[in-house]
């Protein structure tokens, strides 16, 4: 028989995805991606990674952890459940000791002050999901240059950018132009009104 490629060499086994979003495996929790709570997953363990597909599609990959008892936590699964509990990025254990890119970080600190930062960090945060993480940062990065850091303002700079540029000029053939450019005559209507 002919090689067919590299061997995808794991171990499958079905897992339940509970309403904290973890999967239980080899006596660890890994967290799954939010929209997965409720519907069965299949966990494949590789020698040095682990990795939930459902339906076909990976709803969370882990560094594999041989220890025992142990809880990891991925936080962009739990964006999506923040922002029905925005106090959670305060207190939540998957938030902790959570490393954020610069300008995303110096956001959220100066907005922790506020009495509504948590809520406005959740917006910023949200956004990352649709927009990625790249532009949401250097939409943050744009906002602090300008000496604002309102999730307004950065939610604002990134819909500017996915505006679609202005259309390119088209030169129009020789043919095509006119050989007579009309010329607005106001005065015509002026007369009409006298007439009447």
């Amino acid at each position: 028989m002919p090689y067919p490629g590299p061997f995808d060499g794991f171990h499958a086994v079905p897992a339940s995805v509970s309403r904290t979003c973890l999967v239980r495996f080899d006596s660890n929790k890994y967290s799954v991606a939010a929209n997965a709570v409720g519907r069965p997953v299949e966990i494949r363990a590789y020698a040095d990674r682990i990795e939930c597909r459902q339906d076909g599609r990976v709803v969370a990959e882990h560094v594999r952890c041989f220890g025992r008892d142990q809880t990891i936590f991925d936080p962009w699964h739990y964006v999506p459940v923040l922002a029905r509990k925005p106090g959670a990025l305060r207190n939540g254990a998957p938030f902790k000791d959570w490393v954020l890119p610069a300008a995303l970080d110096r956001v959220r600190r100066k907005l922790a002050g506020r009495h509504d930062g948590d809520r406005q960090m959740v917006r910023i945060l949200t956004a990352v999901l649709s927009d990625g993480l790249l532009a949401v940062e250097a939409a943050c990065a744009e906002a602090l240059r300008e000496g604002v850091w309102s999730a307004d303002v950065i939610l604002n700079i990134l819909a500017r950018r996915r505006e679609p540029a202005p259309p390119l000029a088209i030169a129009t053939p020789q043919a095509l132009r006119l050989r007579h450019e009309p010329r607005a005559d106001c005065a015509r209507y002026d007369s009409i009104r006298r007439a009447v």
